[in-house]
């Protein structure tokens, strides 16, 4: 396929575009620096210069694709503010996106979280949240994966709260910078609320099956780690950093404290059986070994 990606130089996005490349596919995608595009031309993709709030180009983009893959989302989470502009913009370029593939039954890719379920482990059969800090998001999703009675294969691909690679990124990411910044490892609660994670390289392969395979209006769950202590994490993190570990207020975290607070581990079985999805990359403790102090 000849493969439309936004967001394809971030955590996620890089692993997918490589994945993609490495089998058999092409990839056009989209870049807003001259960064971005050379690095994106370095990996052998093809580049299409715009912003995700570029409308026409990401019709542009999609016209011209057998499929797309959606991963472009805003880097400013200092604010409630600044996370609504980010949900804002990703919802109306996946309105775009599904525009222009209205009636063509190729692939519209997605992403979301995984949901949470109140004392139990969530599965691909549970709703995304629709409420709270990210709930736009949810509803963003839910109107692509509604595209399917419409003649697109909308797929969602659920990722854990800690995507991670070399040791960076995801939720356990922001607590080694909220640590750096703070000189304490810190945690909000008792930390036994449980984070499930899932490394970049293991996701992209996720998404390259479900651009390939996935029956329109599903969604699936790229998780490893079904739920780590978020005081594991944090104690790894200390330790790395020779930083003090103990619980601070949910506060501390911004917007997302409320959710760095809540336990929320998931399940990928349903999709490591259906679709042959079988991770083998570090695990997010064995990962954040490589935490350079």
């Amino acid at each position: 396929m000849h493969v439309f990606v936004t967001g394809g130089t971030g955590t996620i996005g890089s692993a997918v575009a490589t994945e993609l490349l490495a089998n058999g596919h092409t990839v056009l995608a989209l870049a807003r620096s001259d960064k971005s595009a050379q690095a994106l031309t370095d990996a052998g993709a093809q580049v299409l210069r715009g912003q995700l709030a570029d409308l026409d180009v990401l019709r542009a983009g999609a016209a011209q694709s057998d499929g797309v893959i959606s991963l472009a989302f805003g880097t400013d989470y200092s604010t409630e503010e600044a996370v609504a502009r980010s949900v804002a913009e990703e919802s109306a370029a996946l309105a775009a996106l599904g525009e222009e593939l209205l009636g063509s039954d190729r692939p519209l890719v997605t992403v979301s979280g995984t949901p949470w379920v109140p004392g139990r482990v969530s599965t691909e059969a549970d709703p995304v949240s629709t409420e709270g800090p990210v709930g736009g998001r949810g509803r963003s999703v839910n109107a692509v994966l509604d595209l399917a009675s419409r003649g697109v294969r909308s797929v969602a691909v659920r990722m854990p709260r800690t995507v991670h690679i070399e040791g960076k990124g995801g939720f356990a990411g922001l607590l080694t910078e909220q640590a750096r910044r703070t000189g304490v490892s810190g945690y909000p609660g008792d930390g036994t609320q449980r984070w499930p994670a899932v490394h970049a390289l293991d996701a992209a392969v996720l998404f390259r099956l479900a651009l390939e395979s996935a029956p329109a209006g599903t969604a699936w769950h790229a998780v490893a780690d079904e739920g780590d202590a978020v005081r594991d994490i944090a104690t790894v993190i200390g330790r790395r950093l020779g930083l003090p570990v103990k619980p601070v207020p949910q506060e501390n975290f911004g917007p997302f404290g409320p959710i760095f607070a809540m336990d929320q581990p998931s399940s990928s079985a349903y999709t490591r059986e259906v679709l042959g999805w079988q991770p083998t990359h570090p695990s997010l403790l064995e990962d954040l070994e490589n935490i350079q102090p």
